[in-house]
């Protein structure tokens, strides 16, 4: 092909390499890369935010697998990208961040130019796998085909990209072809798996903790593996939906309450597998297994990370439990974990989670049992999520997502977009609180424009209810914790969205499916005492 700017070679070349979709703003500093956008053949999405961008591309990422790619200019644009990016690099999301820069001559050196920041690359390197900038065509292709291997051959997390605004609207060859992907990882060591699989034949109360990296495994591997080795199990939030809702021995997503700790403790073989076990899993400071776990994941520093661990092995949980099931064909487990323990458990955690957030349990069980199977959930920093979470059995991995780790505000509704943009045919809701919808309220304006049918369940307390109650448990008098909300209904309308206020469990059901099958998004206000 001949030669063309460099901006527009860039976005054939990530047609070219599977790419489907953009998100991003065009602005006179990037607009090059949107030369060639449309004679690609790649879908842009606008957002009305660079915020919004970078998390409909996390939304897109996740719900399709593929990584979300976003273009934005220097300064501001990118900087607006840097939460997004920080929450895709703690919740392991593939994402490729492609900005201009100025040019090298007039970088940092207080020239008073558009954009200009004393470090661009440095600032985003603080939130995701690596920064670099391009000085010439033939890098810039190379890093992009870096950072496409590196999201399926390593643990998946964001890229930075930047490119100075002359090169990309300097003349350029064309980009390679796209090389024959490499092979991620190789298969488990067959002794070591032996090994593992002796150790649970001889256990009488063996334990899997499974987390968001074990989502990516067929569920069918998962279920088989547990049922095997007549494991109990816990899973991650981000690992629900690995068990069968109704496996009686599955204790569920209640790894973080207090007393769990005591029954893992109570196991004689414990496995974890695609799980950091970070803060944000347990709140606590461990496990509390009392056996050397065994620990399986694709992340050398997670295997490194000092918790009590026996067996460490570096491998894909895919790989693993069909190496796994292999070794423990025909096994006849006797387990001493009881139906009625782990019940009991579940009830008592229930409970707890019930008083934590009261009013909030009936309204997610309602809505559990009313929505289609395969919905996707997109959630924010809300009591309402933090509640669920734990008592929401999932159908399916990968069906729910949150800001897990970074813990962003104004994630639900943009990633809901980016997760709707990726599965058209299949039904994505998002779950927002009050407070922070405000963060990224604007892209219903997005949402209205691609017309899409989206429930946005919104849970208006007219306050920071998590934040308020954490005053009072340390004994702080709640300050700056209630808030004057908009008419939100009113203001979704004036967006174009549609919106409504169901007065009883049975409307907000109704209403939700209907929003499902709307020409438009629809908000649905959530007040406390709906029943």
């Amino acid at each position: 092909m001949a030669k063309r700017p460099l901006g527009a070679q860039i976005s054939h070349m990530l047609k070219a390499r599977g790419v489907e979709v953009i998100f991003g703003i065009p602005g006179v500093h990037n607009q090059e890369l949107y030369r060639g956008i449309e004679e690609a053949g790649i879908k842009h999405i606008l957002p009305r935010h660079e915020q919004g961008a970078g998390f409909m591309a996390d939304g897109y990422a996740r719900a399709t697998g593929k990584p979300g790619v976003a273009y934005v200019i220097t300064g501001p644009g990118l900087l607006n990208l840097l939460t997004p990016m920080g929450q895709a690099y703690s919740d392991s999301v593939p994402m490729l961040v492609i900005s201009s820069c100025l040019d090298p001559q007039d970088r940092g050196v207080g020239k008073g130019k558009l954009h200009e920041m004393k470090d661009q690359e440095g600032a985003a390197a603080t939130v995701c796998d690596w920064s670099k900038t391009a000085y010439d065509a033939t890098s810039a292709y190379q890093l992009i085909d870096r950072a496409l291997m590196e999201f399926s051959t390593s643990r998946p997390r964001p890229k930075h990209l930047q490119l100075p605004i002359k090169l990309l609207e300097g003349q350029a060859e064309a980009p390679p072809a796209a090389a024959v992907q490499v092979q991620g990882y190789a298969a488990p060591g067959a002794a070591q798996i032996a090994r593992i699989a002796d150790e649970l034949k001889a256990a009488k109360r063996p334990l899997f903790i499974l987390g968001g990296g074990a989502a990516r495994a067929p569920v069918g591997i998962i279920r088989d593996m547990l049922a095997r080795a007549g494991a109990a199990s816990f899973v991650t939030y981000a690992g629900r939906g690995l068990a069968l809702p109704d496996d009686p021995l599955s204790f569920g997503s209640f790894l973080a309450r207090p007393d769990a700790a005591k029954v893992i403790g109570s196991a004689d073989c414990v496995v974890a597998v695609g799980t950091e076990l970070a803060e944000v899993d347990l709140w606590r400071d461990g496990l509390g297994n009392q056996v050397p776990m065994i620990r399986v994941d694709l992340d050398p520093a997670t295997l490194a990370d000092g918790q009590n661990m026996g067996t460490r092995l570096l491998s894909e949980a895919e790989r693993f439990c069909r190496a796994l099931n292999v070794e423990l064909a025909g096994h006849a487990p006797k387990t001493a974990w009881q139906p009625a323990e782990v019940a009991a458990s579940r009830a008592r955690w229930r409970a707890e989670v019930d008083a934590l957030y009261p009013g909030i349990l009936p309204v997610a069980e309602a809505l559990r049992a009313a929505l289609p199977p395969k919905t996707m959930i997109y959630s924010d920093m809300t009591q309402f999520a933090y509640a669920a979470k734990e008592v929401w059995d999932m159908e399916l991995p990968g069906h729910w997502h949150h800001p897990f780790g970074f813990g962003t505000l104004g994630y639900a509704l943009p990633a809901a977009i980016g997760g709707k943009v990726g599965r058209p045919n299949l039904p994505v809701v998002a779950i927002a609180g009050d407070y922070g919808f405000q963060y990224t309220i604007q892209e219903l304006g997005t949402a209205v424009e691609l017309g899409l049918p989206l429930p946005i369940l919104l849970w208006d307390n007219g306050k920071l209810g998590a934040i308020e109650a954490s005053m009072i448990r340390a004994q702080i008098a709640p300050n700056a914790v209630t808030l004057r909300n908009p008419d939100f209904l009113a203001l979704a309308r004036a967006y174009g969205a549609f919106a409504e206020e169901p007065g009883s469990l049975d409307a907000l059901c109704a209403a939700t499916l209907t929003a499902l099958k709307a020409p438009g998004p629809t908000l649905i206000r959530m007040r406390p005492g709906l029943a």
